[in-house]
């Protein structure tokens, strides 16, 4: 599912309180069917989360990062998956690399490797594809597809429609903290008109603006749809 909406619209916010950074003002927040306030813990076993701006420890190697990752999450496989992750990814000549060393988009992808490592139910990434080349994009997007495709619960907020219209089945867009829309992505388009794009869609749902003009309701020609995926 792709996560978009104006700056400010509480995107970040709110998969932060997913993945229990942030406690939740109201309302009910839950992963997997288990309670992010009742049993964080195991909440979180469930989660791999690559946030906007991730940050790596310093004195670990990109190896050592994936090790820690199979400690906390106890896997016992930990090194066959380290290893498969290090060619997917494509950063296996970046084993015994400090991040200090690492470009922009190499700490992207320790940071998705890290996320996929222990296979989680759900993932939520936020912007996954930032500091990407083309070369590291295509890379990436499989395995996010991936992942999508062997069952896990795919969430991927950006401001590149077209990325979003490229990797995602369904779309939530939201302003100000409210969903204004949530179907399948075609069916969304479709409601516009034939050859609408994604960035049609977002701008007539948005109303073309910022999250302080967007509309409060979805607008009654694109309805949210509650048993969207």
């Amino acid at each position: 599912m792709g996560f978009v909406g104006p700056n400010g619209a509480g995107k970040t916010t709110t998969l932060r309180i997913l993945a229990g950074i942030f406690p939740p003002s109201g309302g009910r927040a839950s992963l997997g069917g288990v309670d992010l306030v009742r049993d964080p813990v195991g909440a979180k076993r469930r989660l791999g989360f690559v946030p906007d701006t991730p940050e790596l420890f310093a004195h670990l190697t990109v190896a050592e990062h994936l090790e820690l990752a199979g400690r906390l999450h106890g896997v016992e496989d930990r090194d066959a998956r380290a290893e498969r992750l290090l060619r997917e990814l494509e950063i296996d000549d970046r084993r015994d690399h400090l991040p200090d060393s690492l470009s922009r988009g190499m700490r992207q992808k320790v940071a998705i490797a890290w996320a996929f490592l222990h296979a989680p139910d759900v993932l939520l990434l936020d912007e996954p594809l930032s500091g990407l080349d083309p070369i590291g994009i295509r890379t990436a997007k499989a395995a996010i597809r991936a992942r999508a495709d062997a069952g896990s619960a795919v969430i991927i907020s950006s401001h590149q429609l077209e990325l979003v219209e490229a990797m995602c089945d369904s779309i939530l867009i939201i302003a100000r903290g409210r969903a204004l829309a949530r179907a399948p992505i075609r069916e969304l388009k479709d409601r516009v008109r034939e050859d609408a794009t994604l960035e049609d869609v977002f701008f007539q749902v948005t109303g073309g603006a910022g999250p302080e003009s967007a509309p409060s309701e979805p607008p009654s020609e694109l309805p949210s749809d509650p048993d969207a995926p």
